[in-house]
């Protein structure tokens, strides 16, 4: 079938965090100013209808009108396993799938299952901001391989600094993030080769986010670190349908982990999670009936990315950005404007009103810039944009 994305849904009244959160969002410090003029557009979520299959299956889920707990069928598995055979040629067993019910949680799991208090932590900021609260908030040490840019504003990995930090006493863990939030960078496999063989060097466990590698432009490939890493076993990697789906509120995270042994340790730490019967029912049927939903909403984002960039070159002249490789997030550069970043921030989320995500929460590595995200109908990014052209056309 054939989706309308630019169809406006409106969800203010649907318990909404980004539509309905403004109390909570004023509380988080995220802005001053919320009301039901507000465009929000700082949540990784989508402003846009999910596929007809998940819809069908969670109406059926509704009409058996019980909703015990549940466990994980076969079908479930094979779901999993069909998805990443088809999409990634990339080949997982039924028994390294272990459920979360969301990727933070499965970090801070991990974090706590292979790690001591004291322990150093490789992560490359600009990154989304949990990967630093799950570290200090474990009392474990942030170690920063910030990512180097180039005039163009292209992100790629210090690797002389990430071997540095690797081969340090206490480095234990490096959280990757893959397709990068909120660079867009997709790292490419003579990059993830070079990671894999410094962690495996230094005895350090990978986490690997890579919860948006099916969020990418038509035009790019994404490839699971776990696929060509020499040896998997030091790899444990979060994938999900909430991302790529639209279905974060049904929390379904599934963490692949080839080491037995690994494996056993995390489970541990974590403790059992039983699903809903509906987070079951949504999986399988999109990633067995959700693949053409998909292709049209990246056509869809692909398209609204272009809009994007036209606009602010000839209305936001002074933004440095470009279209990212993979995830839906857009990272603008204000710096030639000359403004403080509290400028900035004034003039998009007080008086254009339009809710965006400061840089500075990604690490001072992003204090110039702001995420923005881009999964919304193409008129309210328009309306969003427009906006703040009218308020730095004086700058």
């Amino acid at each position: 079938m054939k989706y309308n994305f630019d169809e406006i849904v409106n969800r203010r009244g649907t318990y909404s965090v980004k539509w309905d959160g403004g109390e909570f969002i004023k509380e988080m410090g995220l802005t001053e100013r919320y009301d039901e003029e507000t465009i929000p557009l700082f949540t990784a979520d989508m402003d846009l209808p999910v596929p007809q299959p998940l819809i069908d299956a969670l109406h059926k889920t509704v009409d058996h009108r019980i909703f015990g707990y549940s466990i994980f069928p076969n079908e479930y598995y094979e779901a999993i396993q069909s998805w990443f055979q088809r999409k990634h040629d990339w080949k997982i067993k039924k028994e390294e799938i272990v459920y979360s019910p969301g990727t933070v949680h499965a970090l801070n799991v991990a974090v706590r299952a292979f790690t001591e208090p004291g322990d150093g932590i490789i992560i490359q900021r600009p990154v989304y901001p949990p990967f630093t609260s799950v570290i200090e908030q474990n009392k474990r040490v942030v170690r920063n391989n910030a990512l180097i840019y180039d005039e163009d504003g292209y992100y790629s990995i210090d690797f002389d600094d990430f071997e540095g930090k690797a081969k340090e006493e206490n480095t234990k863990l490096f959280i990757l993030c893959n397709p990068h939030n909120p660079t867009g960078r997709i790292f490419q496999q003579e990059e993830l080769q070079r990671l894999t063989t410094i962690c495996e060097k230094h005895g350090v466990l990978i986490i690997a986010d890579e919860i948006h590698g099916d969020l990418i432009r038509c035009d790019q490939t994404f490839t699971p670190i776990a696929k060509i890493a020499e040896q998997e076993d030091h790899i444990i990697t979060c994938t999900a349908i909430n991302k790529t789906f639209n279905v974060a509120g049904l929390h379904c995270t599934n963490v692949i982990i080839p080491n037995q042994e690994l494996r056993l340790t995390f489970t541990e730490e974590m403790g059992m999670h039983l699903p809903s019967p509906f987070t079951v029912s949504a999986l399988i049927a999109v990633y067995n009936e959700g693949e053409e939903w998909l292709e049209q909403l990246k056509e869809y984002v692909d398209e609204t990315m272009e809009w994007v960039m036209e606009f602010v070159k000839e209305k936001l002249p002074k933004v440095k950005m470009r279209i990212p490789e993979g995830t839906y997030v857009m990272w603008m550069d204000f710096s030639e404007y000359g403004l403080t970043p509290e400028e900035v921030h004034d003039r998009i989320y007080n008086k254009a009103n339009v809710l965006l995500e400061d840089g500075k929460m990604f690490g001072e590595e992003g204090l110039p810039y702001q995420r923005i995200c881009i999964p919304s109908p193409r008129p309210i990014i328009k309306e969003a944009f427009e906006r703040m052209a009218r308020e730095f056309a004086d700058v």
